[in-house]
């Protein structure tokens, strides 16, 4: 069974999810029913901390330290967030047919991806009449889009619709300790990908790699979300381990953290005295990436060689994947398919000191989705890189977004990208690397990590 994504970050009030493609902006993955408070339907008694929290904010300074008791996190929520504005039935109907004539009009696949579409709407057409909160109804809308199966078209809520919005400015106000990662259901492990600056896992010297095996003594049997979030100011211990070490005990205080996603860049040690850069890309859904992935490159100056690592990579906006590919190639790289006609992605080059000549080595794995994949696939087809890692999973249909007239909106595949290069399919295939090198990334840490060893000797360098 493999990994299950968690592309929201712990901190963060509701769950968000795998950044898809798509021409503007990327919705995540359908998300539970958002509630309208934080219930105090069962008093929280607080439990002595034996230990106390690696860094305490200024405006937790003057409060008691107290924790949330386990039995009391799995009964309630541990935070919410603002509710949906009330809809009507008869704006549901008319949400529900907007709906329904867009997939129809639009959606990529004629045969609906092999779904009986016509059952589907007759369903929840069905629920809407019978009577749905609304709530309920934004809901059941969710489900109706992920019943297409094509694991990119999704149904996101008002609210949501607002949260993507500030995401994709790099403008995330979260609560929480601030932990991006993957919950690993065979390990029963939370494992970092990375940590927001100056969040309370930043703090504690938590880092990409390590893995979070228990939340308030318990171990994680299922997604940890309403484990780690919960009230401003409320503690959480947890285990942490870091690869080849000894699991250590952190108490983390949970506060809002204003932020974007960081790059990770820095010089790779060679012993030939090349100078070998590298860059994470952890995201194509913050418009902020492009003005980092530039400061990085301006900062490394000339290079020998340059890594792009977009294993974890779910995708995003147009907006950002361009600027990046504008940095490292040129020209007519393919074509965006729709069922009634094409568009050209051709990208003008803005090159960063030796960007566009430098040779590269681009890293993928199954966790390289949509325009992870794409940039990936160009990069290779046009022969401008060479792959490292593992064979991804092949999900790079094309999103385009429908609003309503409610607020909400709806992300439907509505194109295939052809490359300009071959006659690929990489919605078959996936992206396969040149190199196959890869471990699980709680197994290594930066200087360890065997996807580097093997791009480094794929750029002719030791």
């Amino acid at each position: 069974m493999k990994t299950k994504r968690i592309a929201f970050a712990i901190l963060i009030l509701m769950l968000m999810a795998c950044n898809f493609v798509t021409q503007m902006i990327v919705p995540p993955t359908i998300t539970p029913t958002v509630t309208a408070t934080f219930t105090p339907a069962i008093t929280s008694t607080p439990v002595a901390s034996q230990f106390v929290p690696a860094y305490i904010p200024s405006q937790c300074a003057n409060k008691a330290l107290a924790t949330i008791a386990p039995d009391i996190e799995h009964v309630q929520p541990a935070l919410s967030v603002e509710a949906n504005p009330p809809i009507s039935q008869v704006d549901q109907l008319r949400v529900f047919l907007d709906i329904t004539r867009d997939v129809e009009r639009v959606y990529v696949y004629p045969d609906f991806n092999g779904k009986d579409w016509q059952a589907i709407k007759a369903k929840y057409r069905s629920k809407i009449q019978a009577g749905l909160d609304t709530e309920a109804f934004y809901q059941e809308m969710q489900a109706m889009i992920a019943e297409l199966g094509d694991d990119h078209s999704a149904y996101l809520s008002p609210v949501e619709v607002q949260a993507d919005d500030a995401e994709l400015k790099g403008q995330n106000k979260y609560v929480g300790v601030g932990i991006l990662g993957d919950y690993d259901v065979n390990k029963q492990s939370f494992i970092v990908i990375s940590t927001f600056h100056g969040s309370s896992a930043d703090h504690a010297g938590i880092k990409s790699h390590d893995s979070i095996i228990q939340v308030d003594g318990l171990p994680i049997t299922e997604e940890p979300g309403n484990r780690l979030r919960g009230p401003e100011c409320s503690a959480v211990s947890v285990k942490v381990q870091s690869p080849g070490e000894a699991p250590r005990d952190l108490m983390l205080m949970r506060y809002q953290v204003n932020g974007n996603e960081t790059v990770d860049a820095r010089l790779v040690s060679t012993t030939d005295g090349s100078k070998i850069g590298y860059i994470f890309i952890p995201t194509f859904f913050d418009e902020t990436i492009p003005p980092q992935v530039k400061d990085a490159l301006n900062h490394f100056g000339p290079l020998d060689g340059l890594i792009l690592d977009v294993r974890t990579n779910t995708g995003g906006s147009s907006d950002v994947l361009y600027p990046i590919l504008e940095y490292f190639t040129h020209g007519r790289l393919g074509q965006f398919v729709s069922r009634s006609k094409s568009r050209p992605l051709e990208i003008q080059a803005n090159e960063i000191q030796n960007s566009q000549s430098v040779p590269l080595i681009v890293m993928v794995s199954k966790g390289t989705v949509s325009f992870g994949e794409i940039f990936a696939g160009i990069m290779q087809d046009s022969g401008r890189a060479k792959i490292v890692g593992e064979t991804s999973l092949g999900n790079v249909e094309v999103l385009s977004g429908f609003d309503f007239v409610d607020g909400s909106l709806m992300w439907l595949a509505a194109e295939t990208f052809h490359s300009a290069f071959s006659n690929a399919n990489w919605e078959q295939t996936g992206i396969v690397p040149d190199v196959q090198a890869f471990a699980p990334w709680d197994t290594f840490v930066f200087d360890t990590d065997p996807s580097i060893k093997a791009a480094v000797e794929l750029l002719g360098h030791k």
